[in-house]
């Protein structure tokens, strides 16, 4: 998590950049901040975000269906995306704009260059200040025990009334690839350890001490417990022939789209398990259904997908070894709330002219 200095920092930042709005605030009886949630689904975060500003009725929230946004952007002063995709042509309407925001921290589908271009403020909740980046690295645990205990098979047991049958494998003793160590591998890691796992782990840039140039001392001498084998892009094929469990733990960009791929695959050792809580186009579709049907990947388990919402019909669900959940990883009451509280808190700033905080800047 972000240290105290790195906390200041951010919404030093975060004011800095946003001392523009305060020229825009109309604090008259009649001006109504708008904001905006792009689509139906993840229906709590509106759910939350209207009852933490309830006893506030200069702030209206709306949410409205993805057809029907290009319709009605202009009207808003906030806009929470969600898995909506906000192009040139749409951020161009949205004329009264002001800070588009994701309630979590991707901002694939937001281009960012043409808000910056139209004066309006791109950032994301960090994880790490929220509960998400905890959330998430639970989710990847139960989905590794899921593989592990042959959650599958233990149904049909259930169900034909057989006793004592699969037998499953111990998450003890194995080894766990964290490719990308943010802020949820670092939350996996932490939770990892005391199952008695191997864990290895790559990222970008490492200090001297072993993390990023802006974390803090504390933080470096915690991953350097937590992580038994570090490295960068150049040994993460090295480290995957290595781990019995690799879990993706990288944000969606141009080059972390596709990057586990055949090559990739192919490297893992055979029987080995992928856990995906990130984002579903890092894995390459067409590799990971080749690995599968081969039967050198011995389980996959996803909580988000290539397409979303999920297609039932997909081939690779109807592998024995595939579990699937519906992209809640980071769906947890606390977090929820606690993301809740930072769009709310943004759109009373907005209203007030306040400079924005608990959010990072993505331009």
């Amino acid at each position: 998590m972000l240290s105290e200095e790195g906390i200041l920092w951010l919404d030093l930042r975060v004011a800095d950049y946003s001392r523009r709005v305060g020229g825009m605030a109309d604090n008259s009886g009649n001006h109504v901040t708008r904001v905006l949630f792009c689509g139906y689904s993840f229906v709590a975060s509106q759910t939350y975000t209207r009852e933490y500003l309830q006893s506030y009725p200069y702030i209206q929230v709306d949410d409205v269906a993805h057809e029907e946004v290009p319709n009605v952007i202009g009207k808003y002063d906030l806009c929470v995306v969600k898995a909506c995709r906000l192009d040139a042509d749409l951020i161009a309407k949205a004329v009264q704009m002001k800070l588009i925001m994701q309630y979590g921290v991707g901002l694939e589908g937001v281009d960012i260059d043409a808000a910056t271009r139209h004066n309006i403020i791109v950032a994301r909740i960090p994880g790490s200040t929220t509960g998400n980046a905890t959330s998430c690295a639970e989710m990847a645990i139960y989905l590794m025990l899921g593989l592990l205990k042959k959650q599958k098979e233990m149904e049909i047991a259930v169900k034909q009334k057989d006793l004592g049958t699969p037998v499953g494998e111990t998450l003890f003793g194995k080894t766990v690839y964290i490719l990308g160590l943010g802020a949820i591998g670092l939350e996996l890691a932490k939770r990892l350890r005391p199952f008695g796992v191997k864990i290895l782990a790559t990222k970008r840039i490492w200090s001297s001490n072993g993390v990023k140039h802006n974390d803090s001392s504390d933080q470096s001498d915690e991953v350097n417990v937590l992580v038994d084998k570090k490295g960068g892009p150049e040994n993460m094929y090295e480290f995957a022939a290595e781990a019995d469990i690799v879990v993706p733990c990288l944000s969606l960009n141009n080059e972390t789209a596709g990057i586990v791929d055949r090559k990739f695959l192919s490297s893992m050792r055979k029987g080995s398990l992928l856990v995906n809580v990130a984002r579903g186009k890092i894995l390459d579709y067409e590799s990971v259904l080749h690995h599968l049907e081969s039967g050198h990947l011995g389980g996959l388990a996803i909580d988000v997908a290539w397409t979303e919402p999920f297609d039932p019909e997909d081939p690779i669900l109807k592998f024995p070894n595939v579990l699937i959940t519906p992209h809640v990883a980071g769906v947890t009451e606390y977090s929820y709330r606690q993301m809740a509280k930072v769009v709310g808190d943004c759109a009373l700033q907005l209203h007030a002219g306040k400079p924005l905080t608990g959010i990072e800047l993505a331009n």
